[in-house]
């Protein structure tokens, strides 16, 4: 099987187990441009903008100059910011710092990518041209339940507790760790349209495949405890 053929079986096996509420995106960070993928054209306000233009079906590559609107998202995926708009990072982190929204402390714990991507390549899973690094489910929380269990049984979860704000650090977070449940933040969820009963989990590309596979038991495991559990509900609940 061919590796878009793969990656096309396997959305439409997560997708059949877990009711999503768009296409789950791949993420590819990759040290050179790539051949016969489109160029994005256009300007978006911060790095996961891009994250809704895939969802929606588009498949294209991004420059580090694309991501200079968001200060955050430079921070994260490590990109550094051109001098002219250097003076934005510190400008935006001190409106936060005013809100109370992130201590200056927190900053340094916030993962960030190892180095700089020379391109980054967003796509629908099924279509992603390149082997994708990490893959974005935005689902409800009880299609990340079996994400998160299925990510548990295949022995690539990261142990870590569902992170915050800024939703873009899940990406470096996931690549460090493995597996990783976010619940968003108020940027991510303007820019991305993502519900208000919605978060993300976030998988390495490399764990694609045995998440894929355990969710078929994980998913049939859940059907029998849900009877056994409406069972017990009937038998046993006074009120």
């Amino acid at each position: 099987m061919n590796t878009a053929a793969n990656f096309k079986e396997l959305e439409q096996r997560i997708a059949a187990a877990v009711k999503l509420s768009r296409r789950p995106v791949a993420v590819s960070f990759l040290e050179a441009i790539p051949a016969d993928v489109e160029k994005f054209d256009g300007s978006e306000p911060s790095s996961c903008s891009f994250w809704r233009l895939a969802a929606a079906g588009r498949v294209f590559y991004t420059l580090p100059q694309n991501h200079f609107n968001c200060a955050v998202g430079a921070y994260t995926h490590n990109i550094a910011l051109s001098p002219e708009r250097e003076k934005e990072t510190g400008q935006t982190l001190k409106f936060m710092f005013d809100l109370g929204y992130v201590k200056p402390e927190e900053v340094p714990q916030i993962p960030r990518l190892a180095k700089a991507p020379v391109a980054i390549v967003y796509a629908p899973l099924a279509e992603t041209p390149t082997v994708p690094s990490v893959v974005l489910f935005a689902c409800k929380p009880s299609g990340a339940m079996l994400l998160s269990e299925a990510a548990n049984r295949a022995g690539v979860a990261s142990g870590a507790p569902a992170l915050g704000r800024p939703t873009c650090m899940a990406l470096p977070a996931s690549l460090q760790m493995g597996a990783i449940l976010s619940l968003g933040c108020i940027g991510n969820r303007v820019y991305t349209g993502l519900g208000e009963d919605e978060m993300y989990f976030v998988l390495r590309g490399q764990d694609l495949a045995a998440v894929a596979g355990a969710l078929t038991t994980i998913t049939s495991a859940n059907a029998a405890l849900r009877l056994y559990a409406q069972g017990r509900h009937a038998e046993l609940a006074s009120i």
